[in-house]
């Protein structure tokens, strides 16, 4: 007999840093269904259908104690593992720090490239930063420097950007969105977001940009003749004097965009910005970006051992190096001696390619390296098992709902449990 549906309300989707909290699924005999506010990334990782899956010792089907067991033997024979991937929820970071801690091992998340354009300048210059919350209820401007918000974040216009309402049922600001950068402008004309002002670069010169508008900002004199890759100096003055009038202007970027050299110092300007203009009058940065649980593993690694990923814990003690401890260098550097990949919402966060023997605690339908030697499927949190993520802009962790898609177990049960096996 088919099983009654069952409709969640309220429910927050795990898929992107926002974690829209304002969704409505439903579950029924076939699996689960977005009926409510939903975008396609959305709807792709709730409605996406597992395959059938078991745990595997070099590609034979053993129980989950045997897995666990030979995990835990990998592990323990191991002079320095690397955990990598991390893509869990708060508890299943906390369960890879103590794993790592306990055997000696490194931590680097699978997207922390992007997060280092960003803990760069934090680290060097600090910034002042504003939150989801403050920039829909609040802003009257928005910088948008080099970066596809939409692409990364579909409902960023819908629900930041151009909201029906903002706290207290009042109606939002009206609103001024630059877009700096040619092509970027799309999804906020036809979000409707107020009025729309696009400086046509390059995005990857966006940051050349900004330093010019700091320029003149300061008071200094530019070339009337400058032309950055089509922005002119009319242009720059323009959003000068709207950066002026702006009673809380919001510096806006995703640090995943930014895919180019020395992106940081893009980044740099852009905070830049924010501190030229926070003496006077009320301005803030906002750095979007944090799928796959990025921002939940920087903040518990910050948390537990005091710095941002790329943590040693090989002397005993946390050592931090940005460098050294990257483990997309280490791979290719021969470094390391066991790869431990945790991978729980998507399957298409795939282990590097490695020599080393790799151990995968993933979601179902992801494609091993030739050198897996343990495969432990487990749940996505939010979908198969109750967990908490902490939001794009690390101000509040919220809660995900079980919505028993599949009786997978949560990272932080198994990874805890390879960790008593030792």
């Amino acid at each position: 007999m088919a099983a009654s549906p069952e409709l969640f309300e309220n429910v927050a989707c795990p898929f992107c840093g926002m974690i829209c909290d304002d969704l409505a699924v439903e579950r029924t005999d076939k699996g689960l269904k977005v009926r409510k506010a939903g975008c396609g990334r959305a709807i792709a990782g709730f409605e996406r259908k597992l395959p059938p899956s078991s745990p595997l010792v070099r590609g034979k089907n053993v129980t989950q104690a045997e897995a666990i067991a030979e995990a835990a033997k990998l592990i323990g024979e191991a002079a320095l593992p690397l955990y990598g991937g991390l893509a869990t929820d708060v508890e299943g970071m906390r369960a890879v720090m103590a794993l790592a801690e306990r055997s000696g091992g490194v931590i680097d998340h699978a997207l922390s490239e992007a997060q280092y354009r960003n803990f760069k300048v934090l680290q060097s210059v600090g910034w002042t930063m504003s939150t989801l919350t403050e920039t829909r209820n609040r802003a009257d401007l928005l910088i948008i420097a080099g970066s596809d918000v939409a692409a990364l974040h579909q409902r960023f216009f819908e629900r930041i950007a151009a909201p029906a309402e903002s706290m207290f049922g009042v109606t939002a600001p009206k609103r001024t969105i630059v877009v700096i950068g040619k092509g970027l402008d799309k999804a906020a004309r036809a979000a409707g977001a107020g009025e729309v002002v696009t400086l046509p670069c390059k995005p990857e010169r966006a940051g050349e940009v900004v330093g010019a508008l700091r320029a003149r900002l300061r008071g200094f004199t530019l070339k009337p003749t400058l032309d950055i890759d089509g922005v002119k100096l009319a242009d720059i003055d323009a959003l000068a004097e709207r950066c002026k009038a702006a009673k809380y202007g919001v510096v806006v970027w995703a640090p995943p965009a930014l895919d180019f050299p020395q992106a940081e110092l893009t980044v740099d300007q852009l905070a830049g910005l924010v501190k030229d203009l926070a003496p006077t009058q009320r301005f803030a940065g906002l750095a979007l970006g944090g799928a796959e649980g990025a921002v939940t593993a920087a903040s518990v690694a910050t948390w537990q051992s005091g710095y941002p990923m790329r943590v040693s814990y090989a002397s005993g003690a946390p050592d931090f190096d940005p460098y050294r401890y990257a483990i997309a260098r280490m791979l290719a550097d021969g470094e390391g001696d066991l790869l431990v990949w945790i991978a729980s919402y998507s399957p298409d966060l795939v282990p590097p390619v490695t020599k080393l023997p790799v151990i995968v605690l993933g979601t179902p339908g992801i494609k091993l390296p030739k050198s897996t030697q343990v495969f432990i499927p487990i749940g996505t949190p939010g979908v198969d098992h109750a967990g908490r993520l902490i939001r794009v802009d690390s101000v509040v962790s919220l809660p995900l709902k079980d919505l028993g898609r599949a009786e997978l177990p949560p990272a932080a049960e198994m990874l805890t449990a390879i960790e008593a096996a030792l």
